[in-house]
């Protein structure tokens, strides 16, 4: 059947095959010397549209950012993508950070996954690349700096492509949540001090939150206690409420109190009663509004926001006021209408299930446009150690409940001032409850002589002062 086919020669062959590529190559150097650069383009691009037009695959690209917030589609599929293990993929990135226990594995830059779902085969793949920024340095100077773009590419067959936006990435973004939940090490998010040179997604940097305070440790009244764990818990099953009377997802807490009394412990036992992570926003080190608006977006949902020392911590410009032409112009120009625009503003809506702490040591120094209802919900005042807050401290630093020395130490408390890390910083010097108890005791007896001397320096030096302007007069 086939004997009247003449099959040429390999040497023939491979001497035609030689001779193509020669002549391609030359056709080649010939057009890059004789056609001009943008001919040349339109005719390449021509070709690859042809070769697209004909193609049964497409291409979804996945931005890390979009806009300035993040992509909620990027985020799942880094999540779900980490649960797959394919066969065409080379390289893993494999971490385990300081003090956490589970290794966490995702897709290398530039490598590939394939994915199986209800029998459709889809190719994702990782993209990393470089772009240039402006950013303003020192002295006005302008420089370049290279920030990285991360993104998905996902391609599958055509025919698929309702299925994939209906049914896929929903499956996606609910697979997420739970691998999410599931793996969740509560985090404490802190600004990146290079984060002006960075996009919106790297100006966080995190580590595990290992703080061990609960509400079952904090030295607190019972009642107040009780109050905080109610209106927490009344919040996060609210989200349809907050919906339906068109108000942001959001609730707002002040701490106020002195030093010692316990805020940033209440702040960490919300975190682990909720299992929301925690921003600590320093905003000293935002220099405008709008960077501080980037900067709250770039936050996750189920979280807490906290600004301490808000009386202190920045110099709030008036919300109507001029600029002050004597503030020199690297200052932070953030101010008070960006704050609140944030927290019950058009910008509040970006986010949902957040929680927003303001501390401060003095209430009355607070500007009063923070405090009001619907921004600041819950005003909780973080007092000096009551007897039930030392039953509790008791209980955490020598482990007991009861002792013939409580009643004595209960006594001292309701009349000397001492916060919860006072008492504390005593009960820590000696594991003996009996020592422990006894320090304790001659440490309140002592602060109690300084607060004696303390008033009647206080007033020998308003009589001497009265009996001045009398010998004046």
């Amino acid at each position: 059947m086939f004997s009247n086919i003449n099959i040429p020669p390999a040497k023939t062959v491979v001497s035609t095959a030689a001779s193509v590529a020669a002549s391609a190559m030359v056709i080649r150097s010939i057009a890059q010397d004789l056609l001009p650069f943008d001919l040349r383009y339109h005719i390449f691009m021509g070709i690859k549209g042809l070769v697209k037009y004909f193609s049964s695959q497409i291409t979804l690209i996945i931005e890390e950012i979009d806009g300035l917030a993040s992509n909620q589609i990027y985020r799942a599929a880094k999540i779900y993508l980490s649960t797959k293990v394919s066969s065409s993929t080379q390289t893993y990135r494999v971490s385990l950070p300081d003090n956490e226990t589970k290794i966490s594995i995702s897709m290398a830059k530039n490598q590939e996954v394939i994915d199986i779902f209800q029998g459709i085969q889809f190719k994702w793949r990782q993209v990393s690349r470089q772009v240039e920024a402006g950013h303003m340095g020192l002295l006005g100077q302008s420089s370049r700096v290279q920030s990285e773009i991360h993104s998905f590419e996902l391609s599958f067959h055509k025919k698929h492509k309702e299925m994939v936006l209906d049914i896929y990435f929903p499956f996606i973004l609910k697979q997420s949540k739970s691998v999410k939940e599931e793996r969740k090490t509560l985090k404490l998010h802190t600004l990146d001090s290079d984060h002006m040179r960075r996009y919106t997604g790297d100006a966080w940097r995190s580590i595990k939150l290992d703080h061990p305070a609960t509400f079952d440790t904090l030295a607190m009244d019972l009642e107040m206690k009780k109050t905080i764990i109610d209106d927490l818990e009344r919040f996060v099953k609210r989200k349809d409420y907050y919906r339906r009377v068109g108000k942001a997802w959001k609730r707002g807490y002040l701490l106020y109190g002195p030093t010692g009394t316990g805020k940033s412990s209440l702040v960490a036992a919300m975190a682990n009663h909720l299992n929301f992570d925690i921003y600590d926003l320093e905003l000293t080190s935002i220099n405008t509004n709008s960077e501080l608006r980037r900067l709250l977006i770039a936050t996750g949902n189920r979280s807490i926001l906290v600004v301490e020392d808000i009386d202190c911590s920045i110099e709030l410009q008036d919300r109507q006021g001029p600029p002050n032409p004597l503030r020199p112009s690297r200052a932070s120009q953030v101010t008070l209408s960006g704050l609140l625009n944030f927290i019950d503003g058009l910008w509040s809506s970006c986010g949902d299930e957040r929680i927003v702490v303001f501390t401060t040591n003095h209430k009355d120094r607070v500007d009063p446009a923070l405090l009001r209802p619907g921004r600041m919900d819950v005003h909780i005042h973080m007092s000096y150690c009551s007897p039930c807050g030392f039953t509790t401290l008791a209980a955490n630093y020598i482990g007991i409940t009861d002792h013939s020395l409580f009643f004595e130490i209960a006594e001292l408390l309701l009349k000397i001032p001492v916060t919860p890390a006072e008492v504390g910083g005593q009960l820590l010097k000696n594991d003996d409850p009996d020592t422990a108890l006894s320090g304790l005791i001659g440490f309140l007896k002592a602060k109690k002589r300084e607060n004696y001397c303390n008033i009647e320096e206080e007033k020998k030096k308003c009589q001497e002062e009265s009996s001045g302007g009398e010998a004046k007069d």
